[in-house]
């Protein structure tokens, strides 16, 4: 990038001067795409992420607490948490990640039935001719 702009300033005239333009305005297109846009696309998915909030949707604020939304003040700017029985207030732009309509309760295990097969040997156990002459004696 260098070489072109030495290039360009190498150049006689209005020409040289001309390039030179040009090589700028495509460094601050080359930037606009690196930099200002990407940025711009996740504001604007986070801000949609926030509107789309609702009553009983889980969320994670920005410290890592786990709730489920129990009310949303749109005028305050305000979402009320509640985090297993406990209500915790806090702004909008504390929370992190939003799960829609995943509520966070509390897990029943199921009952599990064991069953056991008994099984049964159709023959009986050998006895060794030794062991009988051992009981004799």
């Amino acid at each position: 990038m260098s070489n072109l702009l030495l290039a360009a300033a190498a150049g006689a005239g209005a020409g040289g001067s001309f390039s030179f333009l040009i090589i700028i305005v495509i460094m601050f297109g080359v930037m606009y795409f690196t930099m200002i846009r990407p940025g711009k696309k996740q504001q604007n998915q986070r801000q949609q992420m926030l509107n789309g909030m609702k009553k009983g949707d889980a969320i994670v604020t920005i410290g890592g607490l786990h709730g489920v939304i129990d009310t949303i003040n749109v005028e305050d700017g305000t979402v009320v948490i509640d985090a297993d029985g406990i209500l915790l207030t806090f702004n909008r732009t504390a929370i992190r990640d939003v799960k829609p309509g995943a509520s966070v309760t509390t897990a029943v295990p199921e009952e599990t039935t064991t069953t056991v097969e008994e099984t049964t040997v159709g023959e009986e156990p050998s006895v060794d001719a030794d062991d009988d002459q051992d009981s004799d004696k």
